[in-house]
């Protein structure tokens, strides 16, 4: 019981939000190219399966990320009592951990067509080297944004089997709604981050930080309308849309404390929330 406690906090199994998060730009792209004429238990089925390697693949993330930032986990007051920077969990250990969830992982994209295997294997060296970027550049999230959202990608190509221009877009409108909301996230440890030097776009922004949050926000929403536009979704979409607009400006920049680590927690995790009202949005705009 004791090894299965670490192997939950090892791979934040009690913390859901990590992998809605990256759970739900995946179900954006297989409602957008899904046909619901057709059965929908197809569109189930696939729900279920991007909704379990999310949670495989960012369980294996963690894992890898706590390995390669074990030194910086030790000197962070939130991270310094991880399994792995705290020598509850061996390097070793936590190794055949990530390697039997990739495992489990590969066995539900095989689930796939081919072309959605191939895509999901490619994004494979950017999950696992997101880690490594708070070393070198500012722009961490931005490497986040890329990897969190790339499932959008992937939803859309298991229904149509092709990369079209629509799901690109729209996948670059999600990087910045990523870009936005870790950011709020990274202002919990800024203290700790600026002794240790590590770089995020919370430091590189920290004086003001609701300009940098309305320029994301603001594109991801107008990526949203013009989704909507180019789809030629019914009116409920773009009259729907005032809820996620609202959340973003309204909620999340306008409570926003920089300075107030709990305030920041709820502000990121009320994305989970967001996710599945964008969701609803699609349904509603392509459905009625």
């Amino acid at each position: 019981m004791k090894q299965l406690n670490l192997f939950i906090e090892l791979t934040r199994l009690k913390k859901p939000i990590g992998y809605m998060l990256l759970f739900w730009p995946c179900s954006w792209g297989l409602t957008l190219a899904y046909n619901f004429s057709n059965s929908l238990n197809k569109y189930f089925i696939y729900l279920i399966l991007f909704f379990l390697g999310s949670v495989l693949m960012r369980s294996a993330g963690c894992i890898v990320n706590d390995i390669l930032d074990r030194e910086f986990d030790k000197k962070v007051f939130r991270t310094k009592n991880r399994p792995i920077a705290s020598g509850k969990i061996s390097i070793y250990l936590a190794l055949a951990y990530a390697t039997f969830l990739c495992y489990i992982a590969l066995l539900v994209l095989l689930n796939f067509n081919f072309f959605t295997i191939i895509l999901a294997l490619c994004s494979m060296p950017l999950a696992f080297s997101y880690p490594l970027m708070k070393r070198f550049t500012y722009w961490p999230q931005l490497f986040l944004g890329i990897t969190f959202n790339y499932g959008l990608i992937l939803g859309w190509v298991c229904i149509t089997n092709k990369i079209e221009l629509l799901p690109i877009i729209f996948y670059l409108g999600a990087i910045f709604w990523t870009l936005g909301f870790d950011t709020i996230y990274g202002y919990q440890d800024i203290k700790d981050d600026e002794i240790i030097g590590v770089k995020s776009t919370s430091i590189k922004f920290k004086r003001n930080p609701k300009l940098f949050l309305i320029i994301c926000y603001s594109i991801f929403i107008m990526t949203l309308l013009g989704v909507g536009f180019f789809m030629k979704f019914n009116n409920l979409f773009f009259i729907f849309l005032i809820l996620p607009a609202f959340h973003l400006f309204f909620f999340q920049i306008r409570k926003f404390k920089k300075e107030n680590a709990i305030n920041c927690l709820k502000i990121f995790k009320s994305n989970n929330f967001l996710g599945f009202i964008i969701l609803t949005n699609i349904l509603l705009g392509k459905i009625f």
